[in-house]
């Protein structure tokens, strides 16, 4: 019976496998991409511009996408929640950590999300863990650890703290997606990003305004043409499909993309000499994505 219905198992059209693709690909390339604004524009008003870029972009697509979601809008508690934490909290940590830390470390190092997420999921939503994950959180903590061990992409010395700094965007991020999977299931997904990408974008851009001079800002037009791609294409766009591929593609399919962002991250700041990669890097680099394929895969 069970090898029957995976025989019958209908297979990923080419539209999903595409489209994994290029988010693969876009989000891939946003940690590089980042590191461009950075070299001329501080942090945390970075990060504001694009998420004001984004929110508002957004905002303009909520009603034609509304229309086909059907679902009631999110709790305001939720979208607040959210917005302090995947955007704002998550993205300003990221893109403090990201003036120091090269892409493609920055890459490997975010990408223990999904295992923070499957430990949530064991203490707050009633999963449990099998032998082969729990080795999994071995192998990933082993990466990490080969990570660290080297010069994390030829960082100065006391660089390493933006590198800690960084791990604390995945845990805060982690923590409003826990919140978001346990009481916003049923919720609008579309008004949900909306509000919370506002939201992002005001506290960013007032902690901007605190800690730094947004109106200071140098806008040439290579930082230019990269702030509006990572707010329209590596934002509004990804998010739009990502949730759209969450309601019609395999679990399977889309655990891809965490597989492959964190790789190509490494090999495009590899090409483009976005830090020094040496053996440590990759050798933790390929542990942290074999276990994140022993967490997540089915």
């Amino acid at each position: 019976m069970q090898s029957a219905a995976r025989r019958s198992a209908p297979k990923p059209s080419l539209q999903t496998v595409l489209l994994i693709a290029v988010l693969s690909i876009v989000w891939g390339s946003t940690w590089w991409v980042i590191r461009i604004c950075l070299e001329e524009q501080p942090p945390l008003s970075s990060a504001a511009v694009r998420f004001v870029i984004a929110g508002l972009a957004m905002a303009a697509v909520t009603p034609m996408l509304r229309k086909r979601e059907n679902a009631p809008p999110p709790p305001t508690w939720l979208w607040v929640v959210c917005g302090l934490t995947n955007f704002a909290g998550g993205y300003g940590i990221l893109y403090i950590a990201e003036t120091v830390v090269p892409s493609g470390i920055a890459a490997v190092l975010w990408a223990i999300f999904p295992l923070l997420m499957a430990g949530s999921a064991v203490c707050f939503l009633g999963e449990r863990l099998t032998a082969r994950q729990w080795l999994g959180f071995g192998v990933s903590f082993a990466g990490i650890v080969a990570v660290f061990y080297g010069d994390l992409g030829g960082i100065p010395e006391d660089g390493s703290a933006y590198a800690w700094l960084l791990l604390g965007s995945p845990v805060i991020a982690a923590i409003g997606t826990t919140l978001v999977k346990k009481y916003g299931s049923a919720s609008s997904s579309v008004v949900l990003n909306r509000n919370g990408m506002l939201l992002g974008a005001v506290l960013l851009l007032a902690a901007a305004f605190v800690r730094e001079d947004p109106l200071a800002m140098t806008w040439t037009t290579r930082v230019t043409i990269a702030t509006i791609g990572l707010a329209v294409f590596g934002t509004t766009m990804t998010f739009g499909i990502y949730f759209w591929l969450l309601r019609t593609a395999p679990a399977s399919m889309l655990a891809l993309i965490t597989y492959i962002t964190p790789v190509f991250a490494m090999v495009l700041a590899t090409i483009v000499g976005d830090g020094q990669h040496g053996t440590s890097e990759w050798v933790g680099a390929g542990f942290v994505v074999l276990g994140i394929t022993l967490v997540v895969r089915k």
